[in-house]
């Protein structure tokens, strides 16, 4: 049986979902995802950060919404691993 895997923001910051505001979302929920695939990217003082899966599997759900002020070492996304 395949475990649940949190994905957690390892710095304070804006979470992003997509590359830019033009262009399409990194992983959609219910994509499968490779553990170095980028999901997310969160913004400090104007650097981004890129956001991986960490595990390979399933993107079970995201628990925060593009945009979204996050904390570090909070839950950003579940992965449902294979």
């Amino acid at each position: 049986m395949a475990d649940n895997k949190s994905v957690i923001s390892p710095i304070p910051g804006v979470f992003y979902r997509r590359p830019s505001p033009d262009q399409d979302v990194f992983v959609r929920e219910g994509q499968k995802v490779k553990a170095d695939d980028t999901i997310g990217l969160i913004e400090v003082m104007k650097n981004f950060y890129e956001i991986q899966a960490g595990v390979d599997g399933l993107v079970e759900r995201f628990i925060v919404e593009s945009e979204d002020i996050v904390d570090a070492g909070q839950e950003i996304a579940v992965i449902r691993g294979e």
